[in-house]
């Protein structure tokens, strides 16, 4: 794949060297990711992102803020017409966690992020994904947020405050990766 030159050292050692025009670093750069595999020691190329060494997701600062242990776990909360939804997964290997409970709240178009009707919890599907539907997510405190917690013992509690970047929008990702307890 790449050029290779042999030239004899004045000890009249054979000495290979490697030859890196742009054409043949396009072509090795082809190479490794039609297969997969990256040849150690080719400067320059990074290594793919690998699942095997996901760290845990933390806690964020003010996303315990209202939180009600136990909310139930819900279709919708409230009216509707705002969806939460993200993915919960392993830390380490990153294996989708199915059946695992996440809690959602938030200030809204129908109450406040400390009332009880503004709370719900849903269970990931097999494929570690949650979607919830809720009231339109509004600004408290100069910028609309919203709360979500893992809390169900298996793993250990995170709570997620993710901002979202205007009040006209409509939806908002969140993803856990979870370390044991």
């Amino acid at each position: 794949m790449l050029g290779r030159a042999t030239e004899r050292s004045p000890g009249g050692i054979d000495m290979t060297m490697v030859v890196l025009s742009r054409r043949n670093l396009l072509v090795a750069g082809g190479s490794v990711l039609a297969t997969g595999v990256l040849t150690a020691g080719v400067p320059g190329l990074l290594l793919p992102a690998r699942a095997d060494g996901l760290a845990p997701t933390e806690t964020m600062s003010g996303g315990a803020n209202n939180y009600r242990k136990g909310a139930a776990i819900v279709d919708r909360i409230g009216k509707g017409g705002f969806w939460m939804s993200g993915t919960v997964r392993r830390a380490g290997d990153g294996a989708p966690l199915a059946g695992q409970r996440i809690q959602i709240w938030a200030h809204t178009v129908e109450g406040q992020e400390h009332e009880p009707q503004s709370h719900g919890a849903t269970l990931t599907d097999k494929d570690g994904k949650f979607r919830l539907e809720m009231p339109q997510i509004i600004p408290i405190f100069g910028q609309p947020h919203g709360h979500l917690a893992y809390d169900s013992g298996e793993f250990k509690t995170v709570f997620l405050r993710p901002v979202m970047r205007s009040a006209k929008e409509t939806s908002l990702e969140a993803h856990f990766v979870l370390q044991p307890a």
